[in-house]
């Protein structure tokens, strides 16, 4: 039970990390929306995410303590705790985690909602986003090595995020009560589709990157462990992204540059596929929210 709560709540925290991060960047660099009139949903959706972020961080620290510690009685003794939070990668991410997010949830709160609490947001975002990196596998490879595994796992987490987060701010922007300026949409979707070109190469590298420190190239090995099969099922679910970002791209951008009429054929068609990427997006979460705890197939060796 505290093994599927841990992973739960690793979902939440991706989540959170890829909304405030990746929305607000897009927020920044496409002109989705007037910056004069900014819609409150925007601000609803990256104050739920670090909210989000506020209450899974420290649960999930808690969670992961007791995981480790054998029960819930051992993770509330105070060496525990103390052990963890100040000693442990993990914890020690968590911490710089929840003060971020808490951090976001002030600036929407207290400052007005335009560019400038945009910039902080996704700066905060970045931090968040970087900081899995020591949640999970990357920091765990020592001596120079080690770097190497730790950047790639920094820059696989943020363009992840980025990815994402613009998917998310996409589909709600297309959902048919927030009607959206067919040219501003278009001139998004085409600013998207040239950032998401490099954030793909970047997941795709730094993706190699972390396979050779954790898979290796035994692919009979690889499809004998646990996580192997879920690593596979992370890469069906990117490649099933991958082919639905080529179709918006190709097909449904075009289509919707030659007519935009809202409640349209090609309207809907685009809202279906965004809305199909993003639950694919989140599919993938969960996956590494899992891989995050299962032993690499290099350590059942």
């Amino acid at each position: 039970m505290t093994a599927w709560a841990v992973i739960l709540l690793r979902f939440a925290q991706y989540g959170g990390g890829a909304i405030l991060f990746g929305s607000s960047a897009f927020l920044l660099y496409s002109p989705l929306l007037d910056h004069t009139e900014t819609p409150r949903w925007t601000k609803l959706l990256l104050a739920g995410a670090a909210a989000t972020l506020v209450f899974a961080v420290p649960l999930g620290f808690f969670m992961q303590t007791a995981l480790l510690a054998g029960s819930f009685k051992a993770a509330l003794d105070p060496a525990a705790l103390h052990a963890a939070l100040l000693e442990m990668n993990f914890g020690k991410s968590s911490l710089a985690r929840f003060v971020m997010a808490l951090a976001g949830c002030l600036v929407l709160r207290l400052l007005p909602f335009s560019r400038g609490a945009w910039w902080i947001c996704a700066a905060l975002g970045a931090g968040v986003a970087a900081s899995f990196a020591w949640m999970g596998h990357g920091a765990a490879t020592e001596g120079a090595l080690g770097w190497v595994h730790l950047a790639g796992d920094i820059v696989h987490s943020l363009a992840a995020a980025g990815w994402i987060g613009a998917l998310a701010v996409l589909y709600l922007a297309l959902y048919p009560p927030r009607p959206v300026d067919a040219r501003r949409l278009h001139t998004a979707l085409c600013a998207f589709s040239g950032t998401g070109t490099l954030l793909v190469g970047a997941i795709i590298l730094t993706g190699l990157i972390n396979n050779s420190f954790l898979v290796g190239w035994n692919f009979r090995k690889v499809a004998m462990a646990t996580y192997g099969w879920v690593l596979a099922t992370k890469l069906a679910l990117f490649l099933l992204m991958l082919a639905l970002a080529a179709m918006n791209r190709y097909r449904h951008t075009p289509a919707l540059s030659r007519s935009f009429i809202q409640g349209s054929s090609e309207a809907a068609a685009l809202r279906r596929s965004i809305a199909l990427e993003t639950m694919a997006g989140f599919a993938v979460l969960a996956a590494v929210s899992l891989l995050g705890t299962l032993p690499p197939v290099l350590e059942n060796t």
